[in-house]
């Protein structure tokens, strides 16, 4: 065999061997991630619905709700809420974008709500729309005219997911017990919608948030406010997430400073060393986003709304 000839047979092999050892790594992340798929990690008292209906929206989507130690035990007691957008990464690894990496909000709540360091909270968890997602959590359109769907989709949480929450389950309804979280695009439209509905939302978390969208549409927003609401806000970035990212967080929080908001008191921001674009990231600064955006307070009793149930409901099919 010429030397040529040789070269080019183990060249052939050592491309044989790359492709076969990729087809096994594949094939061993494939039935890794069915394996992550089976296994599913809901903490404490969560209640599905598969079905919300919306004539807003979509014709149906699923909510999840936890609900918080104290809610069997004290039937007279009404709750605040927290709102979370992308409810598929929110609670389970069964069902997160990323098999078995969620925000573990349920295991967050209960320990913290246990070790007495938050307000035993209600929090509800609304699945994004998937391909629709972009468009939904965007208050505009981009220049490739993509998004600018936030409009509606905050209108579902203000006039049909927040009415039926409130009749379903024992909460205070007002905007100073009621909040916002998302992450990436889901921070940009918490900011957006809970500025805009600043008389039903008291309470914003915005992680990692989209500020780049619209080529600063938020920055924009913000900038634009005809007054400063009280609304509380946690704002935040890794640093691994890219210096223009981490560049943008910072104008936004000068945005919200200019406008009134007061470091250490009613604004939250946040440098997470280390921290990169991921739902064990925001999973790791979660405990403190609790603790700022519902600090322990003294037990307050109130009647629950009218129709709502002492206990929660059954998980609907």
């Amino acid at each position: 065999m010429s030397r040529l000839g040789f070269v080019l047979v183990v060249a052939a092999c050592a491309s044989l061997a790359l492709y076969a050892g990729n087809r096994v790594h594949r094939w061993r992340q494939a039935e890794e991630e069915k394996r992550l798929r089976r296994i599913h990690t809901l903490t404490g008292n969560v209640v599905r619905h598969d079905d919300f209906r919306s004539e807003l929206v979509d014709a149906g989507r699923r909510v999840w709700v936890y609900l918080p130690p104290q809610y069997d035990k004290e039937t007279e007691r009404c709750f605040p809420v927290l709102y979370m957008h992308d409810g598929q990464n929110v609670f389970d690894g069964a069902t997160a974008f990323l098999p078995g990496k969620e925000w573990q909000a349920d295991e967050t709540a209960e320990r913290l709500i246990r070790e007495g360091r938050i307000e035993p909270l209600v929090i509800v968890a609304v699945d994004n729309a998937a391909e629709r997602r972009t468009d939904e959590y965007t208050p505009a359109a981009d220049a490739g005219a993509r998004g600018g769907g936030a409009a509606l989709y905050g209108r579902m949480l203000v006039e049909e997911l927040k009415p039926w929450v409130d009749r379903t389950y024992r909460t205070r309804p007002g905007r100073e017990d009621t909040g916002l979280a998302g992450s990436s695009l889901g921070g940009l439209v918490s900011l957006w919608v809970g500025l805009t509905h600043a008389d039903t939302f008291g309470k914003i978390a915005a992680l990692s948030t989209s500020v780049w969208w619209d080529d600063g549409f938020i920055l924009r927003f913000v900038e634009s406010l005809p007054e400063k609401p009280d609304t509380r806000i946690w704002t935040d970035m890794g640093t691994r997430e890219g210096d223009r990212a981490l560049a943008a967080a910072r104008r936004l929080r000068d945005a919200l400073v200019a406008r009134g908001w007061q470091e250490g008191a009613d604004l939250r921001y946040v440098e997470a060393r280390g921290a990169t674009h991921d739902e064990p990231a925001w999973a790791e600064r979660l405990p403190a986003v609790f603790e700022f955006l519902y600090p322990p307070v003294a037990h307050r009793s109130s009647a629950a709304p009218d129709g709502a149930p002492a206990t929660p409901p059954r998980p609907e099919d």
